[in-house]
């Protein structure tokens, strides 16, 4: 079994941060969950939802651009299915950003509407933004804020080492330290958290990763994959129960290695190399615009 399942946060730190957030959700009238367009359940925290059941939640795919646009087309009908409200974007090219605010007014029509009609009009919206590591939280802080990233007037009930962060548009946002990690222990969202790097490398087997991303592309995106590492896929054939585990990728791994000259003395492929190539250029957008998961019912 891989290490990927293995994975866990230290259990005092997921403790004090979920205390830290339930303290905290009385100050917001909104809770902004990031998550990865390209793994939108796996990069969800079930505490998450949990945490903030009484309150209005927005969920950002970030990282659209790197997503297959039609699958994560389906993950937008997906939520709405759910009357859960949704919005594609990606932070690192600014795409949607401006929808953000729309978005954020459509799903508090009604908490606005009662503020108007109790004479407080323009009060500010109250936010706080969550997320697992390398989602793009910071980045979407820094989008939203602009040149405008100051720190509002203490207010009670805020303890010490949080802010708020003044944004556009009349909202402000709580800005605490800490992020909450999803507990995992299924197998597959620990793989799929890896490879997009929001596990590290060094406690994970990158050969075994880049083995089973391989596969994942030779089963759904053969086209991309011939298109990257012009290596022929005849005859490799997916065995319907693969025992020794991940025989098709180590396969397509070596002809990715042989293909790219990456041989260590007596002619052997250097497949630690290859490995890292794979999730390296997968993970930098290299191989093309792919989605790990897709929406089940």
């Amino acid at each position: 079994m891989s290490e990927v399942s293995q994975v866990q946060w230290f259990p005092g730190h997921m403790a004090k941060t979920r205390r830290l957030m339930a303290a905290n959700m009385k100050l917001v009238d909104a809770v902004v969950e990031m998550t990865d367009a390209r793994i939108p359940y796996s990069s969800h925290n079930p505490e998450i939802g949990k945490l903030t059941a009484r309150k209005p939640r927005l969920i950002v795919l970030n990282k659209a651009d790197a997503a297959d646009p039609d699958v994560t087309q389906q993950w937008l009908d997906w939520f709405a299915k759910k009357n859960m409200c949704a919005l594609a974007a990606d932070c690192k090219s600014g795409k949607n950003i401006n929808k953000f605010y729309p978005k954020l007014r459509e799903l508090l029509a009604d908490d606005i509407e009662k503020w108007n009609d109790k004479g407080m009009k323009g009060r500010p919206i109250r936010i706080m933004i969550c997320g697992i590591p390398n989602v793009g939280k910071s980045s979407l802080i820094n989008r939203l804020a602009g040149s405008r990233l100051a720190k509002v007037e203490d207010r009670p009930g805020v303890t010490r080492g949080k802010q708020w962060v003044k944004l556009n548009d009349g909202v402000e946002l709580l800005d605490m330290p800490g992020v909450l990690w999803p507990k995992f222990e299924d197998k597959l969202v620990g793989e799929r958290l890896a490879f997009t790097g929001a596990v590290k490398d060094q406690i994970m087997d990158t050969e075994y990763l880049a083995c089973r991303l391989l596969e994942y592309l030779y089963e759904n995106y053969p086209q991309l994959l011939t298109h990257r590492y012009a290596i022929d896929l005849s005859g490799i054939e997916m065995p319907e129960d693969d025992a020794q585990g991940c025989t098709v990728g180590f396969e397509l791994l070596e002809r990715v290695g042989k293909k790219r000259g990456f041989l260590v003395r007596g002619g052997e492929i250097n497949t630690e190399r290859a490995a890292a190539t794979v999730l390296d250029e997968y993970r930098a957008g290299k191989i093309g615009r792919l989605s790990l998961e897709k929406p089940k019912g």
